[in-house]
């Protein structure tokens, strides 16, 4: 019978397999890109409920900053999408407005089916989408400036087209109760079902982002365009893909607040141009490409619009809600870049030196 000595049993030891040195859920939540988001959403949260009272944190409270969020965040999705793919869209606002008057006049103005006017209102944001897909991969032109050019125009034909076509720059709408009950409802009379449109197009994205190979391909391009089409990614189908989603969450915002108010302006929408990638950035989204997470870009609206609601709570002047947003939009860009250092250098293991 043979028997190890000591020495080689000790050297053996040494070279076995290095263990593995797990962290708390806590110790791995500072390396997710959404790490920052969470810090920021909690402050705000918690700094309100105290200064804002009672009001803040009641049902009607919890629905004016919830509301925001929704609408808000329907279109800070896909345009995070967009960021983290490193583009931008800053045309979301005429297109929302478009979409709306299209939609109160086709079924308002002119008297067609509500269903039609749904169809057509959507259909122009994913045109418009496709637009600017186009002409920032095929001209090269910075995404910047083609959709400048996209917010500029469509904000113009709106105006013109619906002087033409009504006379007047605001249309009223009748919708049918099926329309009603799925874009315009308020549950509980304060909470409106965008919420749901809002929880639904979170899950859907998360997943496409984190399970499957689309996600690994907007991340790809985002870090490095040329490197992802050398290995075969479709970078301009990508990029032209998440334009017609930037379009059609604008337009799913115009359909929703058309119904819920029952008409539409020419003027609607522009806030959102830059609240959507203020949204996105506090949310843990790079302005660089190839970093975020759809949670983080989630965070980030609810923490806007709790700023935006929460100040009317705290009985202060509402002017400082833009020095808070000014003052959180620096803090997330820094911890942004402390938390993106930390996710890059994390190794889940770790091995001894003999």
């Amino acid at each position: 019978m043979t028997t190890t000595p000591p020495d080689t049993a000790a050297e053996n030891e040494t070279n076995a397999a290095p263990p593995i040195h797990s962290e708390s859920p806590l110790g791995q939540l500072r390396h997710r890109p959404e790490a920052g988001a969470l810090i920021g959403t909690i402050s705000v949260f918690v700094f309100f409920a105290i200064f804002g009272g009672t009001q803040f944190m009641a049902p009607a409270g919890a629905a004016s900053w919830l509301n925001i969020a929704a609408e808000l965040g329907i279109i800070a999705i896909p345009v995070g999408l967009l960021m983290i793919a490193g583009e931008l869209d800053v045309s979301v606002g005429s297109v929302l407005a478009g979409s709306s008057m299209t939609l109160a006049i086709v079924s308002g103005h002119w008297g067609a089916p509500m269903i039609v006017g749904i169809v057509l209102a959507l259909g122009l944001g994913l045109l418009t989408g496709l637009l600017n897909g186009l002409l920032v991969t095929r001209t090269n032109v910075p995404s910047l400036v083609v959709t400048l050019a996209t917010l500029s125009g469509m904000a113009g034909l709106t105006l013109g087209l619906s002087r033409v076509t009504t006379g007047t720059t605001s249309v009223a709408i009748n919708p049918d109760p099926l329309s009603k009950a799925l874009f315009g409802k308020l549950i509980a009379g304060q909470f409106e079902v965008a919420i749901f449109w809002w929880l639904g197009l979170a899950v859907v994205v998360t997943v496409v982002l984190q399970l499957m190979k689309y996600g690994n391909w907007i991340f790809a391009i985002g870090g490095d365009k040329e490197s992802a089409r050398a290995t075969g990614i479709p970078v301009d189908r990508v990029k032209i893909a998440l334009y017609m989603a930037s379009g059609f969450g604008a337009a799913l915002v115009g359909v929703i607040q058309t119904i819920l108010y029952n008409g539409a302006q020419v003027a609607n929408g522009q806030s959102f141009v830059f609240n959507s990638i203020i949204a996105v950035v506090v949310g843990g989204v790079l302005l660089t490409g190839g970093y975020g997470s759809v949670f983080g870009v989630v965070l980030g609206t609810l923490t806007f619009a709790i700023v935006n609601q929460g100040i009317y709570y705290t009985g202060w002047n509402s002017d400082w809600a833009s020095l808070i947003l000014g003052i959180l939009i620096l803090a997330a860009v820094l911890m942004n870049n402390t938390f993106r250092r930390l996710a890059l250098s994390y190794k889940p293991r770790s091995a001894k030196k003999a």
